[in-house]
């Protein structure tokens, strides 16, 4: 007896019916030929697939598998279709069965890779989801913090929501990113929400960048939601600083007036900061006027900065940095009159000397010079300054003021009536020495071979303090005299010099 059984005659009918049940990834076609450790190389090749697919996630079966299986499985197909040509099939007995069984066995691959496809997107689903979640929990912690700190989180979890809905446009995360979004918007302007308009600045600044991050079509009417909030915010935080004397207004004004110029709340602007003048200038009137005029000097610098700086409203910002300009100029009378009352002489002598350069033709200006006067003198001989200098001149007292010094002097005098005057140099006087003030019945100004310059003014009766200086040499101490004037006298005050290691006039 043979062997095997003879080979068949050549059949394709069931040679294609081999090729498709192999097809199947079971080896079925092997199996009916009796060949079963091929059949089992394929099964065992479809377990390991499954193995390494299942469960299936976003990326789907690994190139390194899917690959080595496509090769194994194809030639087994081609390996069977010639395997069966010659070969009887163990079952069935009729070859247009096997050829329909392999047709609808090729349902279970093609099934299960459909199947594949529709879990694997599931699973993306799920991922995108999860992206999401996390983005929206980031916003969340960010809304916990200063936005300075926040602002990283912001812009991270912006960047998500971007990439959702450009790379991810039909997925049910990005279906939900426009609802997300108008969360983002109020968690990053929250500050808004309580009224903390100097913290909602540059949040709401932020969310105007926005647009230029996420497609329109996910923003709708977000896209200009910030601008009315802003413009609010720049509004309300620069009032509160021009109220509490915080220098910062001006930015916050200027920002408002350059972006949104024709807002109503930019229209408030020059009211603001006329209002604030004219405080300012009402408040020299008050008890410290000093400080007022302080604030008008720096609303008119800050003002004029801030007219400037922008075309918006620059006229009525101009006429109300020149008024507060010329308000904090006559307002220096009053400061003066503060400090000297204060005893503060010598600031008091300055304010009064700005106060005449600013407003030479200041009603004030005649009384804000003997003022100034009246603290110099003050300032060497404090029962000066116990009242304040009057206009009054003249009186009907002779009083002559002698220049025993080789330097020009100025004499300044005040009591009842205030002055100065200044007296040119003796050419032919020198500066004594400390030794010749001790030598008995020595006087100054007693030598009648000498010309001494001399002026003769007249004084109402009562206390005058005079203080005699060189005109000269800022260095040098004064010399002073206190001198009680009564009728039916003639006074006479001589200045001269004396050399000491510290020099005395």
């Amino acid at each position: 007896m043979p062997s095997s059984p003879p080979p068949a005659p050549p059949d394709p009918l069931r040679a294609t019916a081999v090729a498709l049940l192999n097809l199947s990834g079971l080896g079925l076609g092997y199996l009916l030929l009796r060949r079963r450790v091929p059949a089992a190389a394929c099964v065992a090749a479809t377990v390991v697939l499954l193995l390494v697919a299942l469960p299936a996630d976003a990326d789907g079966v690994p190139a390194a598998a899917l690959v080595p299986y496509a090769v194994l499985l194809l030639p087994a197909a081609v390996h069977g279709w010639f395997a069966g040509l010659r070969t009887r099939l163990v079952w069935p007995g009729q070859r247009p069965v096997a050829l329909v069984l392999g047709v609808v066995l090729l349902a279970v691959p093609v099934g299960g890779a459909l199947w594949y496809d529709s879990a694997r997107k599931e699973a993306v689903e799920r991922v995108l989801l999860d992206r999401l979640d996390r983005a929206d929990r980031q916003v969340g912690a960010a809304g916990r913090q200063d936005f300075a700190t926040a602002e990283s989180g912001y812009r991270d979890a912006l960047a998500v929501y971007r990439d959702l809905a450009v790379h991810h446009a039909g997925s049910r995360a990005a279906a939900q990113v426009p609802d997300r979004l108008k969360t983002y918007y109020s968690t990053v302007a929250e500050a808004y929400s309580h009224r903390d308009y100097c913290s909602a600045v540059a949040p709401l600044a932020y969310l105007r960048t926005v647009p230029d991050a996420m497609p329109k079509d996910q923003l709708g009417t977000l896209a200009h939601w910030p601008d009315d909030r802003l413009a609010t915010s720049l509004y309300e935080c620069g009032a509160d600083g021009l109220a509490t004397g915080d220098t910062g207004w001006v930015t916050r004004f200027g920002d408002l007036l350059s972006t949104f110029p024709d807002s109503g709340q930019a229209a408030k602007v020059v009211p603001a900061v006329d209002a604030a003048e004219k405080k300012a200038a009402k408040a020299v009137s008050g008890s410290d006027p000093c400080t007022a005029v302080e604030r008008l000097h720096t609303l008119n610098t800050q003002i004029t900065r801030l007219s400037n700086g922008t075309d918006a409203a620059a006229d009525g910002l101009t006429a109300v940095a020149g008024r507060a300009g010329r308000s904090g100029d006559a307002g220096e009378y009053e400061c003066g009159v503060k400090q000297y009352r204060d005893g503060d002489f010598e600031q008091a002598q300055q304010t009064m000397r700005q106060f005449v350069t600013d407003n030479p033709h200041h009603r004030n200006a005649g009384r804000a010079r003997k003022i100034a006067i009246g603290a110099e003198v003050a300032q060497t001989l404090p029962a000066a300054g116990k009242k304040l200098p009057t206009t009054g001149s003249g009186g009907g007292i002779s009083v002559t003021v002698k220049n025993d010094s080789p330097d020009d002097i100025t004499v300044l005098y005040t009591g009842p009536v205030t002055g100065s005057f200044t007296l040119k140099a003796c050419g032919s006087c020198k500066a004594y020495s400390f030794a010749d003030s001790l030598i008995s019945g020595w006087e100054p100004c007693s030598d009648s071979g000498k010309h001494y310059p001399q002026r003769t003014i007249s004084l109402p009766p009562g206390t005058t303090y005079f203080v005699h200086k060189p005109k000269h040499d800022s260095t040098a101490t004064p010399g002073s005299d206190t001198a009680g004037l009564r009728y039916g006298y003639v006074y006479t005050e001589c200045a001269y010099t004396t050399r000491t290691p510290g020099s005395a006039y």
